[in-house]
């Protein structure tokens, strides 16, 4: 006996993903409301693209409209919150909340400064220092960030010294 086929996604099922993708739904309320698997309409996409490209269109709408919502709600002052969340959502790096044991790329790299020049405040071999300060500025170009100011500093004080 061969495998049990399941019907495809005929067009009116189609359609109906799509509004319903188009006002904000997940794909898992699409699939419920349509009566399949949120599988079949993601192998329904894969092996056709132009449902493919309706499926990313609806989501990009909705998520457009959305924003826009959220945006013209922020133009209102007494509406500040949807501002806050726009900057939150938008810009996390800067804006989202953070726990109390989170920290950021920005103080990572003071920590691994700090911790670099403790190091090379020790190591008397200059060879060895050098290759301290260098591997902690490639540990932070890693996350975005730049030690160059510390490094700066220990390569003046060390000119500086006899």
């Amino acid at each position: 006996m061969g495998k049990r086929s399941r019907p495809a996604l005929d067009d009116e099922k189609r359609a109906q993903i799509v509004a319903i993708l188009s006002v904000g739904c997940s794909q898992n309320m699409a699939a419920k409301y349509v009566g399949c698997a949120s599988s079949t309409i993601q192998r329904t996409a894969e092996r056709d693209p132009k449902f493919a490209q309706r499926i990313r269109e609806a989501k990009g709408n909705a998520e457009l409209g959305l924003v826009k919502c959220i945006r013209n709600a922020a133009k209102k002052e007494q509406y500040w919150r949807a501002a806050a969340w726009a900057l939150e959502r938008g810009f996390p790096e800067k804006y989202a909340r953070r726990g109390p044991d989170v920290i950021t790329a920005e103080q990572l790299a003071q920590i691994l400064s700090q911790f670099a020049q403790r190091i090379i405040a020790i190591v008397p071999v200059d060879e060895y220092r050098k290759r301290i300060v260098k591997d902690a500025e490639r540990l932070a170009r890693s996350f975005g960030q730049t030690i160059h100011e510390e490094e700066e500093k220990e390569e003046e004080a060390a000119d500086d010294s006899p």
